[in-house]
């Protein structure tokens, strides 16, 4: 274990908490990302010294220079995950270890410090056991938020020689309150999302930024999300604006996913791999095109579609719109094999299932 695994964490807990009241109001119904719990947790890198000062600190505004790297050159990346609250009085996070380890290969393409696994995973221990009040019950969970950032104050084109990690909670709802309904994609022609030799496999901020126009346009066109074709041969299937893309043949048995390499390695996307194997399905990851999305739904060989995320976790597709035309799957229904699989997931993500892929960190 690194010396900086074994960082003391001081804690300073907030003067003016939520009441009991105020908090049991806002988990009545918390919505997603709109609200945040009465803690943080910051750790300081600094060139020549390594992490330091990590802390449990009140939420609350971050310090910040006008010049800070950050603002103007976009230096930082972050993470998103949930903690839950179990039936056995426990709390359980999902795959927390396998966050930290995009966490720091996104450091490493973005040039800038690696945290270490072990620090990354006891950062989210010791927010959520300051906060774990806030877990709503039920489907409801406690999304966690890491994320680091050049916190030097300079302007020049070099990588920062400061940098502040942080980790943020804001208590979730269900995210489908009447279960998952297939929702509408649009096929985005003119932008694409990354490029080979690009950011897209690191969690950065940019790649969110360059899909909110196409995310837009997807809105205008009555979808819910974009859909990205790849940057060189503007036909095969990226992923959406923020989540992992399938394509279920169900007669086959066989699941196909676009190859890694200008998307998110999504750890909710190779969970499904894991799940769909022990069903008995292969999961085999290759380009697909559009033409090919298109010519297996008219057919009816192509069963289901669906996407996958942290917030959603699964959410069927039942209509990809484009300018050559709608591609309509399985009827426009949620799919038997994606209910099936977002279920297990469900199960075993809230400690209902048994955890037979050692998934689990369980926080007494």
């Amino acid at each position: 274990m690194s010396g900086a695994a074994l960082l003391p964490f001081e804690f300073r807990p907030n003067p003016n908490p939520a009441t009991d009241a105020e908090r049991a109001a806002i988990l009545a119904d918390p919505g997603f990302g709109k609200t945040f719990t009465d803690h943080m947790v910051t750790i300081k890198w600094t060139e020549g010294v390594g992490w330091h000062s990590a802390t449990v600190e009140p939420f609350g505004p971050i310090p910040m220079s006008p010049a800070t790297a950050v603002l103007h050159y976009a230096q930082e990346i972050f993470e998103g995950m949930k903690a839950y609250n179990a039936a056995d009085g426990s709390i359980t996070m999902f795959r927390p270890e396998a966050n930290a380890r995009r966490f720091i290969e996104s450091a490493h393409r973005m040039a800038m410090p690696e945290l270490p696994e072990e620090l990354f995973v006891e950062s989210l221990r010791q927010l959520v056991r300051t906060d774990r009040a806030w877990i709503p019950s039920g489907e409801g969970s406690l999304y966690l938020r890491p994320f680091m950032f050049a916190s030097e104050a300079f302007l020049g084109v070099r990588p920062a020689k400061e940098f502040l990690y942080c980790v943020i909670a804001s208590p979730a709802g269900a995210y489908f309150k009447s279960g998952p309904k297939p929702i509408s994609v649009y096929v985005s022609e003119e932008y694409t999302r990354a490029a080979p030799g690009g950011t897209g496999a690191a969690k950065c901020g940019g790649n969110y930024a360059t899909s909110l126009l196409p995310q837009a346009q997807a809105i205008e066109q009555g979808c819910e999300q974009v859909v990205f074709l790849d940057a060189v041969h503007r036909k095969y299937v990226d992923e959406l604006g923020g989540m992992n893309v399938f394509f279920v043949y169900g007669l086959d048995r066989t699941i196909v996913t676009p190859e890694l390499g200008t998307i998110l390695p999504g750890i909710t996307r190779d969970a499904i791999f894991a799940l769909a194997r022990d069903f008995g399905y292969e999961v085999v990851e290759r380009a697909y095109s559009i033409d090919e999305w298109r010519a297996d739904a008219a057919d009816g060989s192509l069963t289901e579609a669906f996407a996958c995320g942290t917030a959603a976790v699964m959410t069927p597709i039942g209509m990809a719109k484009s300018v050559n035309g709608d591609i309509e799957v399985g009827g426009g229904k949620a799919g038997e094999v994606t209910m099936r699989l977002r279920q297990a997931l469900l199960d075993i993500q809230h400690g209902a299932a048994e955890d037979t892929h050692g998934w689990i960190t369980r926080i007494q």
